[in-house]
């Protein structure tokens, strides 16, 4: 028997509501049994891992980044995409369907897990497109892309406008009992902007995004999911109203969920005095109200997922003026020392509640079998360094891609080991705990 115990560990899984101390135990690549600290006998063979001081929770799963293979290998590869994963703690993603060409059909999405397959890291799962090449003009092959292995639907960043496809789509996709997962937007009102509209923009001259560009998509998905009885996840919500109609639509029993990123929930609008590309990601960066509205949407579970929204850039892509930068961040690696800068230090949230967000709460989303420690389940599991005092490096990335506006970031909290089924994949350096 392939034996695995981490020991001395703060066990967390929200999923189960445990939260105490205790050794996990794991054999032959699944979880065994979550003991009392120094139950399992030390002669019990296997080996043996001491993590004291830190927490041990189920993996990080990702509901949509962007592993940009194939077209856009100068951004990102599965390889690189995945081993960035393993060093933010994530033992599963979803791989967006925005590549070249897009994931619309079935061997399309069986590429994407082959591709996985062959970079042996995290657990890669397909998202297929929900429309042809992403144009919102005609449903792609649904069933043939679940049948290649897709979890969910998907044209990325671009919203599906047309309200009629937007409705076939949500009643087509109840045939398999997959969710949607769209970027709610009104591409006109979003056109040509560079940030969030309101004093800022107007105070450095740069044009706007309106919150209502948000807004208004979120009330059309609302209604298409309450006439369709369709599932629906609503990526990266940024703004106060969103969250309110999130709210209400959920209470009245719609199959809704949201997600939002660690960028806006730390930054905002007021960064873009910088002029910096780094800075700039779509949705925009919102003001402080909007934080607000989002952090008491994560505390009442409104928002029931945290994303890193994975946006790998090339260097040169982000290397020009502002108004022409392609907008996205590379936030694999940075999110959970963000998430904990954004919401543990100020004490909005708990470490529980935080790790929801990022396991059972994603999982629960794309009806994976992941984001729990139960015995039986595959042993995916990240290990956690609260204290760990450190600083961001882009350079030390295993992205592709540099674009972050965190490096230099002081901050606490590092994951120091990942592991998927059973086999320990990551490792932070320097090993300092074990």
């Amino acid at each position: 028997m392939n034996r695995l115990v981490l020991s001395g560990g703060q066990v967390i899984d929200p999923a189960n509501s445990i939260d105490a101390p205790g050794d996990l135990v794991i054999a032959d690549g699944r979880v065994v049994s979550i003991e009392r600290p120094g139950s399992v006998p030390a002669d019990a063979g296997g080996r043996w891992i001491d993590v004291s001081g830190c927490i041990v929770c189920p993996g990080f799963i990702d509901p949509h980044v962007s592993l940009r293979e194939p077209g856009f290998e100068e951004d990102e590869c599965t390889a690189s995409g995945t081993a960035a994963a393993l060093a933010g703690g994530f033992t599963s993603v979803a791989a967006q369907s925005d590549t070249d060409p897009v994931v619309d059909n079935r061997s399309s999405a069986e590429f994407v897990r082959l591709q996985a397959e062959r970079a042996g890291n995290c657990r890669v799962y397909p998202l297929g497109a929900v429309t042809k090449r992403s144009s919102g003009e005609e449903l792609a092959e649904i069933g043939q892309l679940v049948a290649g292995g897709a979890v969910g639907f998907s044209d990325a960043k671009r919203p599906v406008a047309n309200a009629e496809v937007m409705r076939r789509a949500l009643e087509y996709t109840q045939m398999f009992n997959r969710p949607i997962l769209h970027f709610a937007i009104v591409p006109e009102l979003a056109e040509g902007g560079v940030m969030h509209e309101g004093f800022e923009s107007t105070r450095l001259g740069l044009r706007g995004i309106p919150a209502a560009a948000q807004d208004i998509m979120v009330g059309r998905d609302i209604a298409l999911v309450q006439l369709t009885g369709g599932r629906l996840h609503l990526m990266n919500i940024s703004t106060e109203d969103s969250v309110e109609r999130i709210r209400i639509a959920q209470r009245r029993g719609l199959k809704i969920t949201a997600d939002v990123t660690p960028h806006h929930l730390y930054l905002t609008d007021r960064e873009m005095d910088r002029f910096d590309t780094m800075y700039k990601c779509f949705p925009p960066l919102r003001t402080p109200e909007h934080i607000r509205a989002l952090i008491e949407g994560l505390k009442d579970g409104t928002i029931s997922c945290i994303s890193a929204d994975h946006q790998p850039l090339a260097i040169e892509k982000k290397a020009v003026e502002l108004d022409i930068a392609p907008p996205g961040i590379c936030g694999l690696e940075t999110l959970l020392p963000v998430c904990a800068k954004a919401l543990i230090e100020p004490g909005h949230l708990s470490w529980s509640q935080l790790i929801s967000k990022l396991t059972c709460g994603p999982a629960d989303v794309l009806g994976l079998p992941h984001g729990r420690l139960t015995s039986g389940v595959l042993a995916d599991v990240t290990v956690i360094d609260p204290s760990e005092v450190w600083t961001i490096s882009a350079g030390d990335f295993r992205s592709r891609s540099r674009n972050t506006p965190f490096d230099g970031l002081q901050v606490q909290g590092r994951v120091i080991m990942t592991i998927v089924g059973g086999d320990v994949r990551y490792r932070s350096r320097p090993a300092t705990k074990f």
